[in-house]
């Protein structure tokens, strides 16, 4: 089920099944699936990817990433992931996020070629890794013609939106410029307070994880913290 024409997306980290019933519930469009918040999201298990996928009718995107970091370095570590990316795939994935850095924090291009190769012309996102690059609009001109690359999740600064919130409002102004095409989703440490600024300068993304448990991460996804959101960003 794909979102209403003109409103701005709302994504929601989902951990299992009962997160994304209740963050379909409250009204999010997508889901960002992953296990392992403490390690700030890891790939999640086959079995959660069934049955979070038969639970809800909106679209899901799954996570790669096997530990903690964004670096990729061990050419064993790169084969099991891209193992695990086409295995994911022909279970019936359809969507996914990723992102990897070389050690002087370039895009690890080759890294990247391999996966995106196993993910056969699936739409993905690159994930936060973009907020630790050396040069991110270098990133992104090197990044622009990959393919099934629709998305780019940002906090606009490793610190969190409150430190990266004057790079996000400048990257939204340059939206359809050369590595600029991609959706800009808006995520990390993003509050309610900051959506009518980002709103009003184009930003038609949003992303949340603790935000959608008031609880915290020990809790489960509250339909009515998403609701909150979605009535925020618009119905």
């Amino acid at each position: 089920m794909s979102k209403p024409a003109g409103r701005a997306l709302l994504e929601v980290i989902a951990l299992d099944a009962e997160d994304a019933v209740a963050a379909e519930e409250g009204g999010a469009d997508r889901l960002e699936l992953v296990s392992e918040m403490d390690a700030d999201g890891l790939t999640p298990s086959h079995a959660t990817v069934a049955a979070v996928c038969a639970a809800v009718r909106i679209p899901v995107r799954v996570m790669l990433r096997p530990s903690d970091g964004f670096t990729l370095e061990a050419p064993a570590d790169v084969a099991a992931l891209v193992r695990r990316a086409g295995e994911l795939r022909a279970e019936g994935a359809e969507e996914f996020v990723l992102g990897f850095l070389d050690e002087a924090g370039a895009p690890d291009l080759a890294v990247l070629e391999d996966l995106v190769g196993a993910l056969h012309g699936c739409r993905w996102t690159f994930h936060r890794a973009i907020d630790r690059a050396a040069d991110r609009a270098a990133l992104r001109k090197q990044l622009a013609d990959a393919a099934g690359l629709d998305t780019y999740l940002t906090a606009g600064s490793a610190r969190g939106v409150d430190d990266g919130m004057q790079v996000l409002l400048a990257e939204a102004g340059r939206r359809g410029e050369p590595g600029y095409e991609q959706e800009l989703m808006v995520g990390g440490g993003l509050r309610l307070p900051h959506v009518a600024g980002l709103l009003a300068a184009g930003v038609r993304a949003f992303h949340i994880g603790g935000a959608a448990r008031p609880g915290g991460w020990t809790e489960r996804v509250s339909a009515g913290a998403v609701s909150s959101w979605r009535a925020a960003l618009g119905a």
